[in-house]
């Protein structure tokens, strides 16, 4: 619950309010702030939108400036939010600060659409229907298609990051850990039983088929109502995936960028891949065949979003002329070199040229 605090000076047109011993400094039209969740760059609160009437959900980042990753980072989730314009992706409705004067500028706030749950969520309550899970894996690829056109991978895709409505409408949330196709990566990023095998192998340059990996195995534990691959770490994870895919040919591990891994694979008993109708003997054939598309271990081979939505599991919905692309994503900033004080500037610049009307027009 909130609770005003006084007797300390706000920005006219905003009011403070504290939410679980954070103070929050918002503007007027945002009421009644509710805590919903907190991690380790910000938290969230829900709030009504007295100007459209509607539940919104407002981020606070924690402390974004203080380290030069955190600036950075902050500034790349900023840009990544004004990009982005598609129903089935989160997107940003406002970004505010209550520290007009950049001298001042220590913190800011970015409201998005207010969404109660998570496919995670969900799927513990109950067993979906097989027309709702179509629904749902329909309007995730869409929201990948889109995404992955503009040069952007997820790289955290699970069901907990996938925002579902009463309606059955989803939303692909969560892209603080996103970045541009050719960036340097990490091989620690997705939840571990929805991580990409060639994330296991800890290749530096994957590509956006770790989304659909990622996508494949939340579509079969729609289906199936249990987790897929749950490994217990990650060699336990790499055993559970090659149990069902079998091992990596010679061309696919000459593939490898990391001759440990080379070594790793080559010394692991053999396995055949196994027949996919056998190991889902009662999910709907079609589902099968899609799961299969989905789950090669050469990411190379894998169906992008588009072939996916293109499959016959997904007739029922499948419409090209209302699955756009994106404009390409601008990451240029990305090999800047600034420190923090110059990435602050970028970000109270982006904050005082956002237009709620032209979210994607950026100052830079």
């Amino acid at each position: 619950m909130q609770s005003p605090v006084r007797d300390s000076p706000v920005r006219p047109g905003f009011h403070r309010t504290e939410v679980q011993k954070t103070i929050w400094d918002v503007p007027d039209r945002y009421t009644a702030l509710r805590a919903v969740g907190s991690g380790a760059y910000g938290t969230v609160c829900s709030a009504m939108d007295q100007k459209t009437k509607e539940q919104v959900a407002i981020k606070k980042l924690y402390r974004p400036f203080q380290s030069l990753i955190h600036a950075k980072r902050a500034y790349r989730e900023l840009r990544l939010l004004r990009h982005i314009q598609h129903d089935n992706v989160i997107s940003l409705l406002d970004v505010f600060t209550p520290d007009s004067a950049l001298e001042k500028f220590q913190t800011f706030y970015m409201v998005m659409p207010f969404v109660a749950q998570d496919l995670g969520r969900i799927m513990k309550k109950k067993r979906l229907s097989d027309r709702i899970i179509t629904y749902l894996f329909y309007q995730l690829l869409r929201g990948l298609k889109y995404i992955h056109s503009a040069g952007i991978i997820h790289r955290d895709l699970k069901p907990g990051n996938l925002a579902v409505n009463e309606n059955c409408e989803l939303k692909i949330l969560d892209f603080g850990l996103a970045r541009q196709t050719e960036s340097e990566m990490t091989g620690y990023v997705v939840t571990r039983w929805y991580r990409a095998p060639e994330v296991i192998f800890n290749w530096m340059h994957y590509s956006q088929t770790v989304d659909i990996w990622a996508a494949a195995c939340i579509l079969a534990e729609m289906l199936t109502g249990t987790v897929l691959f749950q490994g217990h770490d990650s060699i336990d994870q790499l055993n559970k995936i090659l149990h069902l895919t079998g091992t990596p040919d010679s061309s696919m591990v000459k593939k490898m960028q990391s001759k440990d891994a080379q070594s790793y694979v080559q010394g692991l008993p053999s396995q055949k891949k196994k027949n996919f109708k056998e190991m889902f003997p009662t999910m709907n054939e079609k589902a099968v065949s899609l799961l299969e598309g989905m789950l090669l271990l050469d990411p190379e081979k894998r169906l992008t979003a588009k072939q996916g939505l293109a499959h016959p599991f997904l007739t029922e919905y499948h419409d090209p002329d209302s699955e756009p692309d994106s404009e390409l994503y601008d990451d240029s900033f990305e090999s800047l070199e600034l420190d923090v004080g110059e990435w602050k500037s970028l970000i109270h610049m982006e904050i005082m040229t956002f237009d709620p009307k032209n979210p994607g027009k950026t100052a830079m």
